[in-house]
C-alpha cells in the first residue's frame, strides 16, 4: 500500500482570519498566497483541513 498524500493550495489569505486558523494554516507550512505544500493524508492532517477548509484548496495526489 502506497502513502497517500494531499496537495494543499492556500487561495485566500489570512488576513482577516481568526488567529487560530491563521496559526493553523502557518503549521501547514503555507506562508503565501497562491502556494502549494503536499502533506501526507492522516488524521491529522484532515483534521487541520476541516478547521481552514474555507481559505484552501485540496487536492489528492
Amino acid at each position: 500500500m502506497e502513502d497517500k498524500k494531499l496537495k494543499i493550495t492556500l487561495v485566500k489569505s489570512t488576513i482577516g482570519a481568526v488567529p487560530k486558523n491563521r496559526a493553523i494554516v502557518e503549521s501547514m507550512g503555507l506562508r503565501k498566497l497562491g502556494r502549494s505544500v503536499i502533506l501526507p493524508d492522516n488524521d491529522a492532517t484532515r483534521g487541520q483541513i476541516r478547521l481552514v477548509s474555507h481559505l484552501l484548496k485540496v487536492e489528492e495526489v
